[in-house]
């Protein structure tokens, strides 16, 4: 029977806790948004991403053309 005074007390001690970290969070706005990070992992990654990635690629690559070669086309005659 004696246990109980110590567990009241205890009790009481931990439910205080829980309230305090429910405030604190409530009040750095942690339940603001419930929604968007559950969604997150879910959403396909950027389609012009891979596209641009491609693209990024293949200037690189004419680049490289471009400097290895030396050769200036001359312009078209005029008539």
């Amino acid at each position: 029977m004696n246990i109980i005074l110590v567990l009241i007390p205890v009790t009481l001690l931990v439910v205080g806790v829980g309230v305090a970290l429910f405030f604190w969070a409530v009040n750095h706005q942690q339940f603001d948004d419930l929604d968007s990070p559950g969604i997150v992992p879910l959403l396909e990654d950027d389609p012009d991403q891979g596209a641009r990635a491609g693209m990024r690629a293949s200037s690189e690559a004419t680049d490289a053309v471009d400097e290895t070669t030396d050769r200036v086309d001359p312009p078209p005659p005029r008539a």
